[in-house]
């Protein structure tokens, strides 16, 4: 049967399948980016999470015994606020009597709220020095805060040790402060208190140059000149005595509302509050300090008034600001949801580990019994079905391989269109091996499942074997193949596919997989009676279910897995034959690949969607709904789509958090799989020299494989469609005693 697909010489216009895969094709490459920009998504807000904990860019050196021969006296001298008016260096104090209360590297969400709480019941104002990473995490406390009547000065963004940095790293710091402030409370601040600093006379010749800095940007620098030590947990009583100053003389007191353990920092507070009131002191802000020594009014704070440090934000600073305080509330609530999500796919992937050993080992024994039989040997002809797009380099061989067949054989080659003389190679071949149990079936093109469907109807079997034109069997792959059906049970059998081209550094990858991935998932989902899928290089079938089920379909990608799961919900038995070899040619480069997988991918996904009622449906239908479902999509797309997670926190433990740690960890998850991949080699008699290429597999193939499935996940999203693709193949897979295993 021969039909042509247009006039000899004429060309022709684009079909409507021609067309709407040139559409899909137009798609892809918004979707790939799409599918990049997510992870890019996921790992940069890790990495602001990371941030906003100085884990990313943290630098805990602290100076101390540094020279301050460059300082000027007056400073060292001096009050504890430094001012820069015209230029010039000034110092102020506090007036006497005065306190000028200040509390530094909140906020923090526990502490916080109860020190506020208790100068509100004093009518006490404070001035709080904030971090703004923790200003970003917690805005709803610093809007109450300045609310409240307090005033706020800048603490660094990540509490590092200005006299270590850049001047771009300390700009930086101040700036994101300041964005900070904007987002929390619509205002930016003039007040700086540097880390780790003290009173004036600690100032030395390398954070000089920062105060002097940031007083020419106009920022008022605050040290003190009573510290309460809180932070040593010393006791209440001696917290109160170290922070009052002698003499009636005024202060800059500091404690601190974050950065550890503060319930002695919250007792110590009132009493020290009621003994400095009792001794006649006032309490103000840094700012009301400030404006009291220079004649003005007192600036005390008061509910909704604006201190005099503080500026309301305007413009680009306050719309950035508002960004910056979203984000870090998507990162808030993304790192904790990624961190529980790592540990439910780690316990997946040991579960899945797990089960793939216990149940091949059980399955390899069961079937490799002496007493175990399927029943009275299978010696009936059967239909091998061969579709076929432009297959020129490898048709050949794959007629030859079934020219050796031990079983009774007739062989329906369905030529789906093809225009590189596809058809008259497998007739030259046919003819040259003798082989006239061959016949050729032409057809406009219209995709895999049409072909295979036309291979069907052919057919004059009642078991049909199907394989692609890219395949090898060997002599003996045919028989193994159908002996499962003597069981009448069994609707379907999947053989056992292997790499051919396996000598290439991605052929060694994917023969990896083929064979821990694939072949070790089919020994664990046939015990369980629930095989997903029949791959199309190498499955046989019972000819009247796969007419039943209604034939191969067209509605996904991967007709395979649809006509498998169809089959399942027919109340088949679909088994796995680890003795039935196929040699297949895989992609020979990575874009072939991808473009392989994720069709395999997205077809998954189409498959498992199509036959969603399964869930709800009793007899067979519901059993593999209940049983298969669940662990496809578990392990086939759950897993896989969050697996990056391991590799993302690896990589940020190791260089963020703890190296050695981190690295031992993903050796010893890479340990576990090379065990598994041992195992699988051992049962399938594969040499273990490919195990070599597993630790590169992981770093470089495995992340590619994450890409395609998110790719695929977002074309599932998107509504996109594709159509069946062919990929280029050289046909350097030949028969199976030319292929090393």
């Amino acid at each position: 049967m021969t039909t042509t697909t247009s006039s000899r010489g004429r060309r022709r216009a684009p079909t409507r399948i021609e067309r709407a895969a040139g559409r899909a094709a137009a798609l892809q490459k918004p979707r790939v980016i799409l599918a990049a920009l997510l992870l890019l998504a996921l790992t940069s807000v890790m990495l602001l999470d990371g941030y906003l904990r100085a884990e990313v860019g943290g630098d805990q050196r602290v100076r101390t015994g540094a020279s301050s021969s460059e300082v000027p006296d007056a400073v060292l001298d001096g009050g504890p606020i430094l001012t820069f008016r015209g230029g010039r260096a000034t110092t102020v104090s506090v007036p006497d009597k005065t306190i000028a209360l200040t509390f530094d590297d909140g906020p923090n969400p526990t502490w916080t709220p109860q020190v506020l709480a208790v100068l509100e019941k004093y009518d006490v104002p404070g001035t709080f020095f904030l971090v703004g990473s923790m200003v970003s995490r917690y805005p709803g406390i610093v809007r109450n805060l300045v609310r409240q009547g307090n005033e706020v000065g800048i603490h660094t963004f990540t509490h590092v040790d200005l006299s270590y940095q850049s001047s771009a790293r300390v700009h930086r710091e101040i700036t994101q402060t300041q964005l900070a402030l904007a987002g929390a409370a619509g205002i930016t601040t003039t007040l700086f208190r540097a880390p780790y600093s003290s009173e004036t006379d600690a100032i030395d010749n390398y954070s000089w140059p920062v105060y002097q800095e940031l007083g020419e940007e106009g920022y008022t620098s605050v040290f003190v000149d009573a510290d309460s030590d809180d932070w040593k947990r010393p006791g209440v009583s001696k917290i109160v005595r170290w922070a009052t100053p002698e003499d009636g003389e005024g202060a800059s007191v500091l404690f601190h509302d974050a950065g550890g353990e503060r319930s002695q920092t919250i007792a110590a507070l009132p009493e020290y509050i009621e003994k400095m009131k009792a001794k006649g002191y006032t309490f103000t802000t840094v700012s009301g300090a400030l404006e009291e020594q220079r004649g003005g009014a007192r600036a005390v704070g008061g509910t909704g008034r604006l201190q005099a440090a503080h500026r309301p934000a305007t413009g680009v600073t306050l719309y950035e600001g508002k960004a910056l305080v979203a984000a870090v509330a998507v990162a808030e609530w993304t790192v904790p949801a990624l961190s529980v999500g790592l540990m439910v796919v780690g316990v997946a992937v040991m579960g899945r580990f797990a089960m793939m050993l216990v149940l091949a080992r059980r399955h390899h024994r069961q079937r490799n019994r002496r007493r175990f039989s399927w029943g009275p040997p299978v010696t009936r002809p059967v239909s091998v079905i061969v579709p076929a797009y432009n297959e020129k380099e490898c048709i050949a061989n794959t007629l030859e391989s079934l020219a050796r067949s031990t079983h009774p054989i007739e062989v329906v080659v369905v030529d789906d269109g093809s225009t590189d003389g596809t058809s008259q190679i497998a007739r030259a071949a046919a003819d040259r091996l003798g082989m006239r149990n061959v016949r050729i079936v032409r057809q406009e093109n219209a995709g895999k499942p049409a072909a295979l469907n036309n291979g069907v109807r052919s057919a004059r079997h009642d078991i049909v074997v199907m394989m692609d034109g890219d395949t090898v069997f060997e002599p003996d792959t045919v028989r193994q193949l159908v002996q499962p059906f003597a069981d009448p049970r069994v609707g379907a059998v999947a053989g056992n596919a292997k790499v051919g081209n396996r000598d290439t550094l991605i052929g060694a990858w994917q023969h990896i997989e083929y064979v821990m991935g694939f072949n070790l998932d089919r020994r664990m989902y046939d015990l369980l009676r629930c095989m997903p899928t029949i791959p199309g290089a190498i499955g046989a079938f019972r000819r009247e279910a796969v007419l039943e089920a209604g034939g191969m379909s067209e509605d996904t990608l991967a007709e395979d897995t649809d006509i498998t799961i169809a089959l399942h919900r027919a109340g088949w038995q679909v088994v796995y034959q680890e003795h039935a070899r196929a040699w297949t040619e895989a992609p020979g480069s990575l874009k072939q690949l991808w473009s392989q997988r994720y069709r395999w991918s997205y077809g998954t996904m189409q498959a498992l969607w199509k036959h969603r009622k399964s869930l709800t449906e009793k007899g067979p239908s519901g059993r593999f709904g209940r049983v298969g479902m669940p662990l496809v999509v578990l392990f086939q797309v759950v897993t896989p789509v969050f697996a990056p997670l391991i590799d993302v926190f690896t990589v940020y433990s190791m260089v963020f958090v703890d190296f050695r740690a981190a690295l031992l960890a993903w050796l010893a998850v890479l340990g576990v799989q090379l065990l598994c991949a041992a195992y699988a080699f051992r049962l399938d008699r594969e040499k273990y020299r490919y195990l070599l290429m597993m630790p590169l597999q992981q770093l470089a193939y495995r992340q590619m494989m994450y890409l395609v499935l998110i790719h695929s996940c977002v074309t599932a999203l998107t509504g996109g469609r594709l159509r069946w693709q062919k990929l280029k193949r050289t046909g350097e897979v030949g028969t199976p005693s030319g292929v090393s295993s």
